[in-house]
């Protein structure tokens, strides 16, 4: 379970800054694909946050 609590740390602080980012930012005309609905832009946060902290977790592996 430690060696995955960063990832899900990651996907955690991901999902929660896709969600504001649709909150304060969002798409005022419906169409954009990602930002028009709150699911899809905590979906993709969620998904950056998994590969950069993933990348960090092997940077942090390689030393």
């Amino acid at each position: 379970m430690k060696k995955f609590l960063l990832l899900l740390f990651g996907i955690a602080t991901g999902g929660i800054g896709g969600y504001l980012y649709w909150q304060q930012v969002g798409c005022s005309s419906g169409t954009c694909m990602i930002t028009s609905k709150p699911l899809n832009s905590t979906i993709y946060g969620a998904v950056m946050g998994y590969l950069v902290f993933g990348l960090i977790d092997d940077l942090i592996k390689k030393r």
